[in-house]
């Protein structure tokens, strides 16, 4: 007989979610994990004496660490998932009949919260990496990759010069064919949300008319972050990564430890600037909260992109070795010239000198050292007319790191050099990967530079925590027997004989 499973919605009168929820659950294990009280203390000076209770603060960061461990970047499908999943409501101390917090209650409490929070809560999870071993210190590898912004190129607005125009011009008024017409405010029937878009767009045309219509094409011209802007996200910057289109970024710079992979620090930057400009800043941050765990750092590796005289003088300064190969444009020696550091001067092929003249920097604020030959010198040179044919004397422009560029060669084309870079690639290119398509880091969804700072910090989080989950340390005990030598076979014995009672253990 064939049976049919009748269902009856009954009201459940005896139910304890804990025993619903195995032992070997990720967040029931991740529950007994970490000391969450330090929050309450973190945050008791943010809030009033008085009023209604806020949401709890470990609740807060429980949910955002669970957006990230089940990849779901909106805050109210966030909560709609939270509801159907039991392990999740015994993790966040919720009942089956509690409503979980409001989706627009985490917004308002993260722009609450410092970013100075949120490290906390990275140093706390990263001390307990340290304490189970999962990280060493000795060498760590750096590397970025850009995060998408919550703001689109169809915002993109023109900037305003800053220079006013002079009192003698004439305002001239655009003709009615060019100029754009404010967008209609007086739609019926129209729902709430879209009667909010049209006003944001209509204070946008009251407060650039012009502007209005050029960013409306912006895609179809040449945009940069030196004429346009975001209003959605004044922070966010347009960059350009091989093989993609344009966007609006941020960038994550992380560095990671090579024992096993655990993120070691991550920051926000703007997507506008170079990775070597961020350098100093990681560097400075990551050699404190190593030396707080009693850990030294010694190597650092690197691509290209951090390539820079003042990160290799600064890194060798601290006794940290850069792996970081140099850029292609870096010459190690001049064509012709020879040069004597004992008078820190060039000689050109004619013969003459070119002592160091004076100190100069670049556009990217690195020291420069100038070299000039006299005018007298190269004005009777035979070779004057091939040197410098539209110039009165021969000047070689030569970065003030040279001895730090060619160590970095150096290093960069030795064997070990090349297991560095396989190193560097296997250790943090899974990291980013997983970070960006499995916890939530393809897009920051608040707006900000500290807002995504937040978010990079809570996905670093999330990572370690679960690293810190799958951690089983190798325990092999083993027995060793100590057994006595064989003495050799007799020689008076035949060869064959000899090996026979050797295999059969016949011969004593």
């Amino acid at each position: 007989m064939q049976g049919r499973k009748q269902f009856t919605d009954q009201l459940v009168t005896q139910f304890r979610l804990s025993e619903r929820v195995p032992p070997h659950n990720l967040y029931r294990r991740l529950n007994e994990l970490l000391n969450w009280s330090f929050l309450y203390e973190a945050t008791h000076d943010l809030y009033s004496h008085t009023g209604q209770p806020s949401l709890d603060p470990v609740v807060f960061f429980k949910l955002l660490l669970v957006g990230h461990l089940e990849n779901i970047t909106s805050t109210r499908r966030l909560l709609e998932h939270c509801a159907l999943r039991l392990d999740i409501l015994l993790f966040l101390g919720y009942e089956l009949d509690e409503e979980l917090p409001w989706h627009s209650t985490l917004s308002r409490t993260r722009q609450l919260y410092p970013a100075a929070l949120f490290e906390q809560l990275f140093d706390q999870v990263f001390h307990l990496c340290v304490a189970q071993g999962l990280v060493k210190g000795d060498t760590q590898v750096v590397d970025s990759a850009p995060v998408k912004a919550n703001a689109s190129l169809d915002s993109l607005c023109e900037k305003q010069p800053i220079k006013a125009p002079p009192a003698r011009m004439r305002v001239v008024d655009q003709p009615a064919l060019t100029s754009p017409s404010p967008p209609s405010l007086t739609l019926a029937a129209t729902p709430a949300y879209q009667l909010r878009r049209v006003a944001t767009r209509h204070a946008r045309w009251q407060a650039a008319p012009h502007h209005f219509l050029g960013a409306r094409h912006a895609k179809a011209r040449l945009i940069s972050n030196k004429t346009h802007y975001s209003p959605t996200d004044p922070e966010a910057r347009i960059s350009i990564k091989p093989g993609k289109a344009r966007a609006l970024n941020y960038v994550c710079n992380l560095a990671v430890d090579t024992a096993q992979g655990v993120i070691s620090h991550v920051q926000a930057d703007f997507a506008d600037s170079r990775d070597s400009v961020h350098l100093p800043v990681l560097v400075h941050q990551l050699h404190q909260r190593l030396r707080a765990n009693g850990l030294y750092w010694h190597e650092v590796l690197a691509d290209t992109g951090y390539s820079n005289g003042a990160n290799y003088a600064l890194l060798e300064q601290q006794g940290i070795t850069p792996w970081i190969p140099v850029f292609s444009r870096y010459k190690p020696s001049l064509d012709g010239f020879t040069y004597q550091a004992e008078t820190d001067s060039f000689w050109c092929p004619a013969g003459k000198e070119l002592p160091f003249k004076d100190y100069d920097k670049n556009r990217d604020g690195g020291l420069l050292k100038l070299y000039r030959a006299s005018a007298r010198d190269c004005r009777v040179c035979p070779q004057k007319a091939s040197c410098i044919p539209n110039t009165e004397r021969r000047q070689i422009v030569r970065t003030a790191y040279d001895p730090q560029y060619h160590r970095a060669l150096r290093r960069q084309q030795s064997q070990q050099g090349q297991r560095m870079r396989l190193l560097r690639q296997s250790t943090v290119e899974p990291v980013f990967g997983s970070l960006l398509h499995h916890y939530g880091l393809r897009r920051v969804s608040a707006r900000g530079r500290a807002n995504a700072h937040k978010t990079m910090l809570l996905a670093a989080v999330s990572y370690n925590l679960k690293k810190l989950l799958k951690y089983h340390p190798a325990q092999t005990l083993a027995r060793v027997v100590a057994l006595p030598k064989p003495p050799p076979p007799p020689r008076h014995l035949p060869f064959r004989l000899r090996i026979r009672g050797l295999q059969t253990g016949k011969l004593s």
